[in-house]
């Protein structure tokens, strides 16, 4: 990215993360049993409710003073949520920074908040309200524009910045080096480089607790003849240093795409550690060892947000689903919290990201709905 263009980003952030914008809060939110036309349906035992109101509520972090960060994409804004009551519900809802561009993944590290825009990892330091003073660093850059435009960054167990990059469209070679890749930079946004390709669209990133492998889910292909209802299977990938997952090549276990027919190029391919139904749209994903709100029996396992499809004669997704987890690798998934869609296939939501909250309870973000929901135990 050209030096011009990178500080026509930090003027924008600059101008439009003002004080009060910064300081502007929003109306807070009662917490009720959850849904907009129906309850949200959970596993016996499990409680659904709504946490906060947040248009367009897209990715969620945690901050190291337990409130809750979500990025709000498409209005280029990130807020905050408090519960200090400890109602289970959000009664402080903040702007922290407002004007960014297509801002996505949250991640804090060393104790600042890290965004991925669309073409830049921007450095935030937060007062002690929770809110962005001076001015965004700009940390890293990759390539913008194209088709796929949100960015997720996570921190590695090895203390490395890790950040997915779809790909510009729906099958094709790539001209940019960078596109459906995750790449990895050193904390500082140094020494950037491709950490693994052929990832399709990987918007979801976690770390696993106690192995540290990086965990993604992506976004597969549309349009597969002849068969497109039920191929090709979305993914959740271990992602390896070097490794390369197929896309735009292959699909699945290192099945050649149609249009390419390259056996021999799909062959050293690694294939998806498990695969979801075709076109769910798999997004966020957070694994449960500090779900304190729930069974022991989940520690170990991680919830993942479906989108939805779009191009399903019956459509699918629009639920949150358990990975199973045995001995560190998925073997299954199974439904966790459904009813965003009825039963003629319309959907009143669609859940985007999940994420364990300071109270061991489980966040879901909800963008079309714009709504946080919170899950946790019965009482």
């Amino acid at each position: 990215m050209r030096t011009s263009i990178l500080a026509a980003l930090v003027a924008a952030a600059m101008s439009n993360c003002t004080a009060g914008a910064r300081g502007q809060s929003l109306p807070a939110f009662a917490a009720d049993t959850a849904g907009a036309d129906g309850v949200l349906v959970a596993p016996p035992g499990f409680v659904v409710t709504r946490y906060a109101r947040v248009p367009d509520a897209r990715f969620m972090a945690l901050g190291p003073d337990g409130a809750v960060y979500v990025s709000a994409t498409d209005a280029g804004r990130i807020v905050r949520l408090t519960d200090r009551q400890r109602r289970g519900v959000a009664d402080s809802v903040t702007v922290v920074a407002d004007g960014l561009d297509l801002p996505h993944g949250l991640v804090f590290h060393d104790g600042a908040l890290y965004v991925a825009t669309h073409e830049a990892i921007l450095r935030l330091v937060l007062d002690g309200n929770g809110r962005a003073t001076g001015t965004p660093v700009v940390v890293a850059h990759y390539t913008g524009g194209g088709g796929h435009r949100t960015r997720t960054v996570v921190f590695g167990a090895d203390g490395g910045m890790y950040v997915s990059v779809g790909s510009s469209c729906n099958l094709c070679v790539e001209r940019d080096s960078d596109r459906a890749t995750i790449l990895r930079f050193d904390a500082d946004g140094s020494h950037g480089r491709v950490y693994a390709r052929g990832l399709r669209n990987a918007v979801g990133l976690a770390v696993q607790p106690g192995t540290g492998a990086l965990w993604a889910t992506q976004n597969e292909r549309d349009n597969l003849s002849p068969d497109h209802e039920d191929l090709p299977p979305d993914e959740l990938n271990i992602v390896r240093d070097g490794g390369d997952y197929g896309w735009p090549y292959c699909y699945g276990d290192r099945i050649p795409n149609p249009e390419y027919h390259d056996a021999a190029r799909c062959a050293p391919t690694i294939p998806p550690a498990l695969a979801f139904q075709a076109h769910s749209a798999a997004l966020g994903i957070t694994f449960l060892d500090r779900a304190t709100s729930f069974p022991a029996s989940y520690r170990g396992d991680a919830l993942v947000a479906m989108h939805g499809s779009w191009n399903r004669t019956i459509p699918t997704g629009a639920k949150v689903v358990r990975v199973h987890v045995t001995g560190g690798l998925p073997t299954s998934y199974t439904d966790f919290v459904t009813g965003w869609q009825r039963h003629d296939g319309s959907r009143w939501g669609r859940p985007v990201d999940v994420l364990v909250a300071a109270d061991g309870a489980v966040l879901i973000s909800d963008d079309a709905a714009g709504m946080i929901y919170r899950v946790a135990a019965a009482p």
